[in-house]
Protein backbone atom coordinates (compact mmCIF):
# COMPACT_ATOMS: atom_id res chain seq x y z
CA UNK A 1 0.00 0.00 0.00
CA UNK A 2 1.33 3.35 -0.90
CA UNK A 3 1.83 6.29 1.85
CA UNK A 4 0.84 10.15 0.39
CA UNK A 5 3.19 12.17 -0.13
CA UNK A 6 5.48 10.41 -2.66
CA UNK A 7 5.76 10.40 -6.56
CA UNK A 8 2.71 13.14 -7.53
CA UNK A 9 0.19 11.51 -9.63
CA UNK A 10 1.24 8.28 -9.55
CA UNK A 11 -0.91 5.47 -10.26
CA UNK A 12 -1.56 2.35 -8.10
CA UNK A 13 -1.42 -0.88 -10.51
CA UNK A 14 1.12 -2.29 -12.55
CA UNK A 15 -1.36 -4.54 -14.26
CA UNK A 16 -1.03 -6.82 -17.17
CA UNK A 17 -3.76 -7.54 -19.50
CA UNK A 18 -3.14 -10.91 -21.38
CA UNK A 19 -6.26 -11.47 -23.90
CA UNK A 20 -6.64 -14.84 -25.34
CA UNK A 21 -9.29 -15.04 -28.59
CA UNK A 22 -8.70 -18.62 -30.21
CA UNK A 23 -12.26 -19.49 -29.73
CA UNK A 24 -13.41 -16.34 -31.46
CA UNK A 25 -13.28 -16.65 -35.15
CA UNK A 26 -14.29 -14.31 -38.09
CA UNK A 27 -12.87 -10.72 -36.36
CA UNK A 28 -10.08 -8.55 -37.33
CA UNK A 29 -6.92 -9.63 -34.74
CA UNK A 30 -6.81 -5.73 -34.28
CA UNK A 31 -9.72 -5.70 -32.73
CA UNK A 32 -7.93 -7.89 -29.85
CA UNK A 33 -4.47 -5.95 -29.64
CA UNK A 34 -7.39 -2.86 -29.47
CA UNK A 35 -9.38 -4.56 -26.39
CA UNK A 36 -6.47 -5.73 -24.85
CA UNK A 37 -4.63 -2.22 -24.93
CA UNK A 38 -7.63 -0.29 -24.04
CA UNK A 39 -8.04 -2.09 -20.45
CA UNK A 40 -3.92 -2.38 -19.75
CA UNK A 41 -5.05 1.35 -19.99
CA UNK A 42 -8.07 1.62 -17.63
CA UNK A 43 -7.00 -0.10 -14.69
CA UNK A 44 -3.14 1.39 -15.02
CA UNK A 45 -3.94 5.35 -16.33
CA UNK A 46 -6.64 5.73 -14.23
CA UNK A 47 -6.71 7.09 -10.49
CA UNK A 48 -8.33 4.88 -8.33
CA UNK A 49 -7.48 6.23 -5.01
CA UNK A 50 -6.65 9.75 -3.52
CA UNK A 51 -3.24 8.18 -2.49
CA UNK A 52 0.23 8.10 -3.96
CA UNK A 53 2.10 5.24 -4.92
CA UNK A 54 5.92 5.34 -5.81
CA UNK A 55 6.69 2.86 -8.24
CA UNK A 56 7.87 0.57 -6.17
CA UNK A 57 4.60 0.50 -4.21
CA UNK A 58 2.27 0.04 -7.16
CA UNK A 59 0.30 -3.07 -7.28
CA UNK A 60 0.86 -5.75 -9.36
CA UNK A 61 -1.53 -7.53 -11.23
CA UNK A 62 -2.52 -9.92 -13.94
CA UNK A 63 -5.68 -10.05 -15.64
CA UNK A 64 -5.82 -13.43 -18.30
CA UNK A 65 -9.32 -12.43 -20.37
CA UNK A 66 -10.13 -15.69 -22.13
CA UNK A 67 -13.01 -15.04 -24.84
CA UNK A 68 -15.31 -18.02 -25.60
CA UNK A 69 -18.12 -16.78 -27.42
CA UNK A 70 -19.28 -13.30 -29.74
CA UNK A 71 -22.32 -12.26 -31.10
CA UNK A 72 -24.12 -12.30 -27.98
CA UNK A 73 -27.97 -11.77 -28.43
CA UNK A 74 -27.10 -10.47 -32.98
CA UNK A 75 -24.60 -7.72 -31.26
CA UNK A 76 -21.16 -8.81 -33.66
CA UNK A 77 -18.83 -6.39 -30.94
CA UNK A 78 -20.48 -8.41 -27.80
CA UNK A 79 -18.19 -11.02 -26.21
CA UNK A 80 -18.85 -13.52 -23.21
CA UNK A 81 -15.79 -15.57 -21.46
CA UNK A 82 -14.36 -15.70 -18.38
CA UNK A 83 -11.78 -13.36 -16.22
CA UNK A 84 -8.86 -14.24 -13.93
CA UNK A 85 -7.44 -11.90 -11.74
CA UNK A 86 -4.31 -12.63 -9.56
CA UNK A 87 -2.91 -9.19 -7.22
CA UNK A 88 0.39 -9.70 -4.72
CA UNK A 89 1.53 -7.64 -2.18
CA UNK A 90 5.11 -7.93 -1.17
CA UNK A 91 6.09 -9.65 2.26
CA UNK A 92 7.91 -7.09 4.45
CA UNK A 93 12.20 -8.32 4.75
CA UNK A 94 11.71 -10.62 2.31
CA UNK A 95 12.24 -11.15 -1.54
CA UNK A 96 8.51 -13.24 -1.28
CA UNK A 97 5.31 -11.81 -2.66
CA UNK A 98 1.97 -12.79 -1.23
CA UNK A 99 -1.44 -13.32 -3.32
CA UNK A 100 -3.98 -10.61 -2.57
CA UNK A 101 -6.22 -12.08 -5.14
CA UNK A 102 -6.68 -15.18 -7.18
CA UNK A 103 -10.22 -15.42 -8.83
CA UNK A 104 -11.73 -16.93 -11.72
CA UNK A 105 -14.99 -15.03 -12.94
CA UNK A 106 -16.94 -16.72 -15.01
CA UNK A 107 -19.71 -14.64 -16.19
CA UNK A 108 -18.40 -12.16 -18.42
CA UNK A 109 -20.55 -10.32 -21.03
CA UNK A 110 -19.53 -6.83 -22.79
CA UNK A 111 -19.77 -5.10 -25.86
CA UNK A 112 -16.54 -3.89 -27.44
CA UNK A 113 -15.90 -0.93 -29.92
CA UNK A 114 -12.63 -0.51 -31.01
CA UNK A 115 -12.96 3.16 -32.18
CA UNK A 116 -14.69 4.27 -28.74
CA UNK A 117 -12.42 5.16 -25.39
CA UNK A 118 -12.60 2.79 -22.15
CA UNK A 119 -13.22 5.10 -19.32
CA UNK A 120 -14.62 4.48 -15.87
CA UNK A 121 -16.55 7.20 -13.64
CA UNK A 122 -17.69 6.30 -9.94
CA UNK A 123 -20.63 8.63 -10.22
CA UNK A 124 -22.39 7.12 -13.90
CA UNK A 125 -21.52 3.67 -13.76
CA UNK A 126 -23.97 2.65 -16.56
CA UNK A 127 -23.22 4.71 -20.00
CA UNK A 128 -25.62 4.85 -23.09
CA UNK A 129 -24.40 1.28 -24.04
CA UNK A 130 -25.29 -0.84 -20.45
CA UNK A 131 -23.42 -4.20 -22.42
CA UNK A 132 -20.83 -1.46 -23.34
CA UNK A 133 -20.64 -0.36 -19.92
CA UNK A 134 -20.19 -3.42 -18.15
CA UNK A 135 -16.53 -4.28 -19.74
CA UNK A 136 -15.65 -0.94 -17.27
CA UNK A 137 -17.81 -1.91 -14.41
CA UNK A 138 -16.03 -5.24 -14.18
CA UNK A 139 -12.61 -3.67 -14.36
CA UNK A 140 -13.20 -1.69 -12.25
CA UNK A 141 -14.78 -3.55 -9.50
CA UNK A 142 -11.58 -5.83 -9.37
CA UNK A 143 -9.76 -3.12 -8.97
CA UNK A 144 -11.74 -1.44 -6.13
CA UNK A 145 -11.39 -5.46 -5.03
CA UNK A 146 -7.77 -5.34 -4.71
CA UNK A 147 -6.95 -2.02 -3.53
CA UNK A 148 -9.77 -2.97 -0.09
CA UNK A 149 -7.40 -5.92 0.02
CA UNK A 150 -4.24 -4.43 -0.17
CA UNK A 151 -5.19 -1.53 2.22
CA UNK A 152 -7.13 -3.89 4.85
CA UNK A 153 -3.55 -5.86 4.48
CA UNK A 154 -1.64 -3.26 6.18
CA UNK A 155 -4.61 -1.67 8.45
CA UNK A 156 -7.33 -3.23 10.22
CA UNK A 157 -10.46 -2.22 7.89
CA UNK A 158 -8.25 -0.17 6.14
CA UNK A 159 -10.01 -1.18 2.76
CA UNK A 160 -13.56 -0.45 3.87
CA UNK A 161 -13.59 2.65 1.62
CA UNK A 162 -12.28 0.63 -1.87
CA UNK A 163 -14.96 -1.94 -0.82
CA UNK A 164 -17.64 0.79 -0.29
CA UNK A 165 -16.79 1.70 -3.79
CA UNK A 166 -16.74 -1.87 -4.98
CA UNK A 167 -20.18 -1.92 -3.57
CA UNK A 168 -20.97 1.31 -5.27
CA UNK A 169 -20.62 -0.33 -8.76
CA UNK A 170 -22.45 -3.68 -7.90
CA UNK A 171 -25.37 -1.36 -6.55
CA UNK A 172 -25.11 0.53 -10.07
CA UNK A 173 -23.99 -2.26 -12.50
CA UNK A 174 -25.50 -2.19 -15.76
CA UNK A 175 -28.74 -4.17 -16.52
CA UNK A 176 -29.25 -5.74 -20.50
CA UNK A 177 -29.78 -9.00 -21.48
CA UNK A 178 -26.95 -11.11 -21.10
CA UNK A 179 -25.08 -8.92 -18.89
CA UNK A 180 -24.92 -10.98 -14.99
CA UNK A 181 -23.29 -11.21 -11.94
CA UNK A 182 -24.31 -7.96 -10.24
CA UNK A 183 -27.52 -9.31 -8.40
CA UNK A 184 -28.21 -10.99 -5.23
CA UNK A 185 -31.10 -13.18 -6.59
CA UNK A 186 -28.84 -14.67 -9.84
CA UNK A 187 -26.42 -16.35 -7.76
CA UNK A 188 -25.47 -16.93 -4.11
CA UNK A 189 -21.60 -16.70 -5.65
CA UNK A 190 -20.91 -13.96 -7.66
CA UNK A 191 -19.42 -10.03 -7.69
CA UNK A 192 -22.70 -9.07 -5.28
CA UNK A 193 -21.91 -11.88 -2.44
CA UNK A 194 -18.49 -11.03 -2.51
CA UNK A 195 -18.11 -7.58 -1.43
CA UNK A 196 -21.52 -7.87 0.19
CA UNK A 197 -19.99 -10.46 2.51
CA UNK A 198 -16.51 -8.24 3.35
CA UNK A 199 -18.55 -5.76 4.40
CA UNK A 200 -21.00 -7.63 6.51
CA UNK A 201 -20.03 -7.77 10.40
CA UNK A 202 -20.81 -11.28 10.44
CA UNK A 203 -17.61 -12.03 8.64
CA UNK A 204 -15.74 -9.56 10.56
CA UNK A 205 -13.08 -11.92 11.54
CA UNK A 206 -12.51 -12.69 7.41
CA UNK A 207 -10.67 -9.31 7.55
CA UNK A 208 -9.45 -9.32 10.96
CA UNK A 209 -7.21 -12.41 10.31
CA UNK A 210 -6.44 -10.84 6.81
CA UNK A 211 -4.79 -7.89 8.82
CA UNK A 212 -3.39 -10.30 10.85
CA UNK A 213 -2.26 -12.84 8.67
CA UNK A 214 0.13 -10.09 6.71
CA UNK A 215 1.09 -7.37 8.77
CA UNK A 216 1.32 -8.90 12.28
CA UNK A 217 2.15 -12.65 10.28
CA UNK A 218 3.69 -12.72 7.27
CA UNK A 219 5.34 -9.53 7.92
CA UNK A 220 7.15 -10.20 11.09
CA UNK A 221 8.06 -13.24 9.91
CA UNK A 222 11.90 -12.56 9.27
CA UNK A 223 12.30 -10.70 12.85
CA UNK A 224 9.71 -12.37 15.10
CA UNK A 225 9.07 -16.53 13.56
CA UNK A 226 7.35 -17.68 16.57
CA UNK A 227 5.32 -14.84 17.37
CA UNK A 228 4.33 -14.52 13.67
CA UNK A 229 3.04 -18.07 13.74
CA UNK A 230 1.36 -17.95 16.59
CA UNK A 231 -0.63 -14.92 15.11
CA UNK A 232 -1.32 -17.07 12.12
CA UNK A 233 -2.56 -20.13 13.79
CA UNK A 234 -4.83 -18.34 16.43
CA UNK A 235 -6.52 -16.36 13.09
CA UNK A 236 -7.04 -19.86 11.13
CA UNK A 237 -9.19 -20.67 14.67
CA UNK A 238 -11.42 -17.39 13.91
CA UNK A 239 -11.62 -18.48 10.39
CA UNK A 240 -12.95 -22.14 11.31
CA UNK A 241 -15.54 -20.71 13.30
CA UNK A 242 -16.15 -18.58 10.45
CA UNK A 243 -16.69 -21.12 8.16
CA UNK A 244 -18.91 -23.26 10.19
CA UNK A 245 -21.72 -20.69 10.93
CA UNK A 246 -21.34 -19.72 7.51
CA UNK A 247 -21.11 -22.97 5.14
CA UNK A 248 -19.84 -23.03 1.18
CA UNK A 249 -20.34 -18.86 1.61
CA UNK A 250 -18.40 -17.04 -1.15
CA UNK A 251 -15.91 -15.20 0.79
CA UNK A 252 -14.64 -18.54 2.18
CA UNK A 253 -14.14 -19.66 -0.78
CA UNK A 254 -12.28 -16.51 -2.33
CA UNK A 255 -10.41 -16.26 0.72
CA UNK A 256 -8.65 -19.84 0.23
CA UNK A 257 -8.45 -19.69 -3.53
CA UNK A 258 -6.21 -16.06 -3.04
CA UNK A 259 -3.67 -18.11 -1.32
CA UNK A 260 -2.96 -20.91 -3.76
CA UNK A 261 -0.17 -20.61 -5.98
Amino acid sequence: MALAGLAAHAQEFNAKVTLRHDKITGVDNQVFVNMEKSINELINTHKWTNDEFGPTEKIECNIMINLTSNNLGGDIDAYGGTLNIQATRPVYNSAYNTNLINYVDKDIAFHFSQFSPLTFDDNQVTGTNPLQSNLSAIIAYYAYLVLALDYDSFSPDGGTNYLKKAQNVVNNAPEAKGVSGWKAMESQKNRYWIVDQLLNTRFGDVRAFWYSEHREGLDSMAMKPEAARNRILGGLRRLYNVNRENPSSILMQFFFCSKVR
